[in-house]
């Protein structure tokens, strides 16, 4: 059978800890050697000590806490450096995912896809998470070229190759899909059950909708120039420069006529363009010498069990 891993990301879940584990640990019986890695994503109420509950009574379940919360990146890069099968999912601790879907997120790996994602067809999630949501799947799509349903469905699975290669930081667990799409991995999607929220409440809101376009430019960025910010920014920094010079020959050549240009909004724009140019290209260099520097994490854990 094949070993799987199950990353599920918590914050002020504490009612939801032992049922999702008994849920789990009904759909993975038949598997052998997979691992359960909860991330207590710097709870405020039990959601750990209910953890520490269920790690005691099964030797499957790993734990990691953080110092404070991070937020579900944070947490989703801690569980995949943690993870050591041949398939990892992910999924919420909300329960609204259902545990009883992995089987067939399997059959639809065998199928050669590196990533599924899942595709709540039918959402028990009130108008103003699901307004934003398809608004944002829709300029995602278009923008990233990998057309999705449900680019932010927590309920995944990855190849264990795909996990180790991602940097997830910041707010980009919303864009993993597409991050695994630009590095050439195979991304396909499948419809899955989704259940009404028991517990708690959710964390997002509609404002993720216009965080989200930020991470968006960002990710593009990222896959296309993360290793060379320079050739970015120093075509801005050319071009800008390369009008702002054309413009001043221009009024230099009318100043040798007699004209006066001192009065002329052309000039104050070429000057502007000039200076733009050059810091575009400073701007560029700089980020060339950040990119050699190592990348730290950005969380800090405060406790790890069963590992």
């Amino acid at each position: 059978m094949d070993r799987i891993s199950v990353v599920i990301p918590a914050y002020n879940e504490e009612k939801s800890i032992g049922v999702l584990h008994k849920q789990l640990h009904k759909a993975l019986s038949a598997y052998k050697g997979y691992e359960l890695i909860f991330v207590d994503d710097g709870s405020t109420d039990n959601t750990f000590k209910e953890m520490k509950k269920v790690q005691k009574r099964d030797s499957h379940v790993k734990l990691i806490r953080f110092q404070r919360n991070y937020g579900k990146a944070a947490a989703l890069a801690a569980g995949f450096e943690a993870a050591q099968n041949r398939f990892v999912f992910t999924m919420d601790g909300d329960l609204q995912d259902d545990p009883a879907e992995i089987p067939r997120f399997l059959e639809k790996m065998d199928e050669g896809y590196d990533l599924v994602v899942g595709w709540k067809t039918k959402r028990k999630d009130p108008m103003t998470k699901t307004l934003p949501s398809r608004v944002f799947n829709l300029l995602t799509s278009r923008f990233v070229g990998l057309r999705l349903h449900d680019y932010n469905c927590g309920f995944k699975c990855y190849r264990k190759e795909v996990v180790k290669q991602m940097q997830v930081y910041g707010e980009l667990h919303r864009y993993l899909p597409a991050l695994a799409h630009w590095m050439g991995y195979k991304v396909g999607e499948m419809p899955v059950t989704h259940h009404r929220r028991v517990y708690g409440k959710s964390k997002y809101g509609f404002s993720r909708l216009f965080k989200g376009m930020f991470d968006l430019i960002s990710i593009k960025y990222m896959s296309v120039y993360n290793k060379r910010p320079l050739h970015f920014f120093g075509v801005l920094g050319g071009g800008s420069f390369f009008i702002g010079f054309a413009a001043a020959f221009y009024l230099l050549i009318l100043k040798l006529r007699g004209e006066l240009i001192g009065d002329r909004p052309l000039l104050m724009l070429s000057v502007l363009l000039i200076v733009l140019g050059v810091q575009f290209v400073s701007l560029g260099l700089l980020g060339e010498m950040i990119t050699r520097e190592s990348k730290k994490k950005e969380y800090i854990i405060k406790e790890k069990i069963g590992f």
